[in-house]
């Protein structure tokens, strides 16, 4: 995948050149929210799950763990969906306001909203401010602490665009900022911060150096081209080693987090279903390396896409882990 100079690469209708067809934001009918939508990268929902499952798995966790108030788990696990969905949409805003000329030089980018002129920078600016103030909105309903972990989630978010300009591991700098959720579910469920979210966090930090890596081999000869940096280019031809070392700390790491906050002597059946789901979300990291071919972007693209069902496992298994013990602490 190189470079493309000619203009009609460009859809002339809005469109983003490898936007999925048919999605919701092209049906519909009215057109003036369309790039601001496209620019939160509302016709592509991955993002949101990858920002929300984190949040879910702490949430879930720590509810179990502290025989947590149920109506408490359902408005903080409401609050992190629609908070996901605004913030990763500030975040994508945000992301392409301070990349918008690097986009430009990039094939699959350049017709995002902001290198193709549908959106001012001073518009995207204004947006990013809307969507962040009603995800703060929703985030003021949570425990004083939650606030204020939320509140310093704002960092990591603003110096994520920055990282391929300097490091070789922006994929880790977008982990820091990704999987803040696991913190902060945790907290919004029992009001303070244990060991227990601190590992879930490392973990899901690897988690996310795994499919941000797949994902970046997509752009890896354009970034090469404008001196992107990316893990996708750093191991290059090694990549498949490297993920096997994301995957081996993530899933070690999300286990000691089950056994910490879930001990056996007290949590015995709950403990048991939550690992089978880590090591279900194990196995589908497995089934993408077994697959990956990074010389193929569509490949890299639909394999990334199928990262949300091995976290949709783990939060399956939390699920049927946190009824369990519902079930056995009111009989």
């Amino acid at each position: 995948m190189g470079m493309t100079e000619p203009e009609n690469d460009v859809p002339n209708d809005g469109r983003v050149a490898d936007a999925i067809d048919g999605n919701w934001v092209d049906r519909l009918p009215f057109q003036s929210p369309k790039p601001f939508l496209r620019l939160s990268r509302a016709d592509r929902p991955i993002g949101t799950w990858l920002l929300f499952i984190p949040c879910a798995w702490s949430a879930l966790l720590a509810f179990v763990a502290t025989d947590g108030n149920p109506q408490v788990l359902v408005w903080v696990l409401v609050v992190c969906a629609l908070g996901s969905f605004l913030m990763r949409g500030a975040g994508c805003t945000w992301n392409d306001l301070t990349d918008r000329h690097l986009d430009a030089q990039v094939a699959r980018t350049k017709s995002r909203p902001l290198p193709s002129g549908q959106v001012t920078p001073k518009q995207a600016f204004v947006w990013i401010c809307i969507q962040a103030l009603v995800a703060f909105a929703l985030l003021l309903t949570l425990n004083a602490n939650a606030v204020l972990l939320g509140i310093a989630a704002l960092l990591p978010v603003a110096i994520y665009p920055f990282a391929k300009r300097f490091t070789w591991w922006p994929q880790a700098f977008l982990g820091i900022a990704f999987n803040w959720g696991a913190l902060l579910g945790w907290v919004a469920v029992s009001g303070s911060l244990d060991w227990p979210a601190i590992v879930l966090y490392l973990g899901g930090i690897f988690w996310t150096l795994f499919y941000d890596t797949v994902y970046a081999h997509q752009d890896r000869e354009d970034d090469a081209l404008i001196g992107i940096k990316s893990t996708a280019r750093l191991f290059g031809q090694r990549t498949h080693l490297a993920l096997f070392v994301f995957l081996v700390a993530t899933v070690l790491l999300l286990t000691l987090a089950v056994c910490l906050a879930l001990p056996a002597k007290t949590h015995e059946l709950s403990m048991f279903v939550t690992l089978i789901a880590v090591w279900g979300l194990g196995y589908q990291l497995y089934w993408q390396m077994a697959r990956l071919d990074i010389n193929d972007p569509e490949l890299c693209w639909q394999l990334f896409l199928s990262t949300r069902f091995g976290g949709i496992i783990l939060i399956l298994g939390l699920v049927i882990a946190a009824i369990l013990r519902f079930t056995l602490s009111v009989s």
